[in-house]
């Protein structure tokens, strides 16, 4: 429970319960590794020493980092962070076995895994108070905008599965779209924070509820024709869909106007549709939108798309959808599915490899840790003593929720099957690298909010000063 002071309320550090979990965090992701190999081949792996202990040194370093230098941030974030990213490792590290001695995605997860650990701890040893972010607003809106065109040039720009989201740059291949959706959350923030209440002002009512006046269109329209450049020069609804939708759930937070979220729905609906309509009777202009056309197709009538007589592009959700029914409520068990049959099921289907060899159950209590996930970072949202520390927090919380529901929602049929990876689990060092960024981040605004404030005492009593004055 929190202190009492003269000043209200604080909190406690509550760095021994982060340790506690941090304890349950490894036993799930080393106890699943371990559970690979001997479902597999019947016995332990040959690393078992070597990939128990860098796991275990790097979330010591991450816990030993907090106490130090952040010690109320808030200890559920890096359990559950912890806790998916060994999870998601143990399931590559199954799909590597059932690929061959030759793969190794396991390893560089976990290489990567590290990268992201040293930027978590850098984030909060240099950063030391989040509202120096807000000098860099219209910064960090640049070189957001930057990035996502990046994949759209000639020469470094790489199309993989049909979407345009890779750079390469010599060796070295990365979205560069993890990272600008790091630095809009942070632009968004910090002009949202400024202009908010112009764009909380009500326009026409209709129905009971307030629309915005046009004049302040200007911004939605602006991430509108981002989103739809996205969506027809990238090829890439998922990413499309998270930036747009980033940016409308923190204008709703900022102004608390229901009316920004029917206009903004209404035009991404109206967009698609539009997109969509150009691609089926427009083969002229359609045929740079034929890859968003089929993803709704397959979306709609996926067993129309698998198998002999067709163009089999449906089989990675088809397959995905026998897997996990195959899986059942408890799953098949390390080593007794076959999620291999689902194409990139170390990436983009990864809850579906999971969901076929330890059932909905396992599924479920993913769901939850980003549930859990989320709620810590929207009351880090909610207790913070600054508007820009509030946006922050719930862009940041909201860019993983989303995710998780563009992904999973694919996966599960609810909307279009995207290429967005599963925070902390799919295998890609852009997407595991971001979002350790973003739990140092929430980290250091929980930080911030929990802090006991500094004593604002007089250093002497109201008696004393009244003796002093008798005596003089």
């Amino acid at each position: 429970m929190p202190s009492m002071t003269p000043f209200g309320f604080t909190h406690r550090s509550r760095r021994g319960a982060e340790a506690f979990l941090l304890v349950l965090a490894l036993a799930v992701g080393i106890g699943a590794y371990l559970y690979v190999d001997l479902g597999v081949r019947g016995e332990f792996p040959p690393n078992a020493w070597l990939y128990s202990g860098w796991l275990v040194l790097l979330v010591l370093a991450a816990h030993v980092t907090i106490r130090l230098v952040a010690p109320y941030a808030d200890p559920v974030l890096l359990p559950v962070a912890a806790a998916l990213n060994g999870l998601g490792m143990a399931e590559i590290h199954r799909l590597d076995l059932a690929a061959g001695e030759d793969s190794a995605v396991a390893e560089r997860q976990l290489l990567w895994m590290t990268v992201g650990i040293v930027l978590f701890i850098a984030t909060l040893v240099f950063l030391r108070d989040h509202r120096v972010l807000q000098r860099y607003t219209y910064t960090c809106g640049l070189g957001a905008v930057v990035l996502l065109l990046l994949p759209m040039l000639p020469v470094i720009g790489q199309e993989i599965n049909g979407a345009r989201i890779w750079i390469h740059i010599g060796p070295l291949s990365f979205q560069p779209g993890e990272i600008a959706k790091i630095l809009l959350v942070i632009a968004f923030a910090g002009y949202l924070v400024l202009h908010r209440d112009a764009l909380a002002l009500a326009g026409r009512r209709v129905l009971f509820v307030d629309l915005p006046r046009g004049r302040d269109l200007g911004p939605l329209l602006l991430m509108f024709g981002l989103a739809m450049l996205i969506l027809v020069g990238q090829k890439d609804l998922g990413s499309s869909l998270l930036f747009f939708g980033i940016f409308v759930i923190m204008l709703y937070v900022a102004t608390e106007r229901p009316g920004w979220l029917i206009v903004s729905g209404s035009l991404f609906v109206a967009g698609l549709a539009t997109i969509y309509a150009l691609a089926t009777y427009v083969p002229a202009i359609g045929k740079y939108m034929a890859h968003v056309k089929t993803r709704i197709d397959i979306w709609l009538h996926p067993f129309s798309y698998y198998g002999e007589g067709t163009t089999d592009a449906g089989r990675q959700l088809v397959e995905a959808m026998y897997g996990m029914a195959w899986g059942g409520l408890i799953g098949r068990g390390f080593g007794e599915g076959q999620p291999w049959r689902i194409s990139y099921a170390n990436s983009d289907m990864i809850i579906a490899a999971i969901g076929e060899e330890l059932g909905l159950t396992a599924v479920i209590a993913i769901l939850v840790c980003y549930g859990l996930f989320v709620e810590r970072g929207l009351k880090a949202a909610l207790i913070s003593r600054d508007d820009f520390g509030k946006l922050l927090a719930t862009g940041l919380a909201f860019v993983v929720g989303l995710q998780v529901f563009v992904i999973v929602g694919g996966i599960l049929r609810l909307i279009p099957l995207t290429g967005l990876t599963t925070p902390f689990m799919s295998a890609g060092g852009s997407s595991l690298v971001a979002n350790w960024v973003i739990v140092a981040l929430l980290l250091r605004v929980s930080d911030q909010a929990r802090r006991p404030l500094p004593d604002l005492q007089p250093t002497e009593t109201p008696d004393d000063a009244a003796t002093q004055v008798v005596k003089l």
